[in-house]
């Protein structure tokens, strides 16, 4: 079994995957919050005790993956992975294969979250255009070439950055819950909030689709679409929009999952 983790700037997202697939198959996944600095001891024994719980035997584990955008916390997995599971992880960063050449005027500012989402996209969907859509913390696009060109990609205020800013900025506007919203006129401060978070978004997005398409993806004679993939935490709540072509939660995994099988892991 592969572990797979990916570790951003609010949680820290863990999915197991079976190594003998030729397409991962996601066994179980967990979270926990990465908005506190954990001690290599803290994240192995949750990581252990969550493996337990969702029927995985700790010691089934034949390999670990890592992605972060979070720099100061892979010494600490690092730490964990080697003490509570003797595996030295496999981290997605600058110098591994990843089967992408990368359009940045500086490679090494993409987030390595970004590259597993594009190597997972372009495992999953293989000869098409794509644009990827992470709704975490913050809200990024991707553009993706069928050609494996990672093309660029765009970041704006996730959703939860948002709503915080409203109520640290202001003297009287509360926090919310975030929840998909059916009309856009809200008959209370509760209701303007969420409306405001949700439709704000969904435009954006809309409008950054369609300009990445036109820019990255002109339509000519007998051309496909990009297909535009979505993940991340928030993903889901924008089903109804009909913004995606498809919602893939865990993408991220399965883009380390694939990394790690590029680069001799992974059952190879």
């Amino acid at each position: 079994m592969i572990l797979c983790l990916d570790v951003g700037n609010t949680t820290i997202h863990a999915g197991v995957y079976s190594a003998a697939e030729p397409v991962p198959k996601l066994i179980t996944q967990f979270r926990r919050t990465s908005e506190f600095r954990a001690s290599s001891d803290e994240i192995g024994l949750f990581m252990r005790s969550a493996l337990r719980e969702n029927g995985v035997p700790p010691e089934n584990i034949q390999a670990i993956a890592l992605c972060s955008v979070v720099p100061d916390a892979v010494y600490s997995i690092r730490g964990a992975c080697q003490k509570y599971f003797n595996q030295q992880p496999f981290i997605l960063q600058a110098g591994v294969k990843t089967g992408l050449k990368i359009r940045y005027r500086n490679p090494l500012e993409v987030g390595a979250d970004r590259i597993a989402n594009a190597i997972g996209a372009l495992e999953m969907f293989p000869g098409r255009d794509l644009i990827i859509v992470d709704f975490g913390t913050a809200t990024t696009f991707c553009a993706v070439s069928r050609d494996k060109d990672y093309l660029g990609g765009v970041i704006i205020a996730g959703l939860k950055i948002s709503m915080e800013a409203l109520e640290s900025r202001t003297a009287k506007l509360p926090s919310v819950e975030i929840v998909p919203v059916k009309e856009c006129l809200g008959r209370s401060t509760v209701e303007s909030i969420q409306s405001g978070l949700y439709f704000g978004q969904v435009g954006t997005v809309r409008e950054i689709q369609s300009r990445i398409a036109r820019e990255c993806f002109p339509a000519t004679n007998g051309s496909e679409k990009p297909l535009v993939i979505a993940t991340g935490g928030f993903s889901s709540l924008f089903e109804a929009e009909h913004l995606f072509d498809h919602v893939v939660s865990d993408l991220v995994l399965k883009g380390l999952f694939y990394a790690l099988r590029a680069n001799g892991g992974a059952g190879k």
